[in-house]
């Protein structure tokens, strides 16, 4: 039951993720023009939720998982660890934000990391482009992360059946 729930989806929607990000964009938005500190609790315990269960027990990852990417179209499965290293990275931003802000009372720094967590949430809701994805497959290419935490992302033919070699084309 607990190994169940403290897991990631492997593969995620891309449209739950965006969607996602899109919530967190909203998020850190309202913050940076409001100032209300109480709303890094909000999204900093997201990002916890999100990348200790996946959706289970993230309010917006239920609200994207369940109502918003369903109405979006057909699911397009991209590899879940990349995924995971991006809400772990929207983790470690959006407490360090908090900590600036509630235990250090620099504000303005907190509010510098919200920016950036903003601007690279942004990416993915609008572009699709996920900043900790990148990060995530080159630390895979260094070595860093081993190809077996991923082996779609190691391997594209298993996304992308086209790439794939024939005994017969070789």
């Amino acid at each position: 039951m607990t190994r169940r729930l403290l897991s990631f989806p492997d593969p995620v929607n891309d449209n739950a993720a965006r969607t996602v990000a899109a919530g967190v964009v909203a998020m850190a938005v309202a913050f940076l023009v409001t100032g209300q500190g109480w709303l890094l609790v909000i999204l900093a315990a997201g990002f916890w939720a999100r990348v200790a269960t996946g959706p289970t027990l993230s309010p917006l990852g239920q609200l994207a998982t369940r109502v918003v990417a369903p109405r979006l179209g057909p699911s397009r499965p991209v590899p879940g660890p990349p995924k995971r290293f991006a809400q772990a990275i929207g983790t470690v931003f959006s407490s360090t934000a908090l900590v600036l802000w509630f235990a250090a009372g620099a504000h303005v720094a907190a509010m510098v990391v919200v920016g950036a967590l903003t601007g690279a949430a942004g990416l993915e809701a609008a572009l699709g482009f996920c900043l900790g994805c990148k990060g995530f497959a080159l630390l895979m290419r260094a070595g860093i992360i081993p190809a077996e935490v991923c082996e779609a992302c190691a391997d594209l033919s298993l996304r992308h059946p086209e790439l794939r070699r024939t005994t017969a084309g070789v």
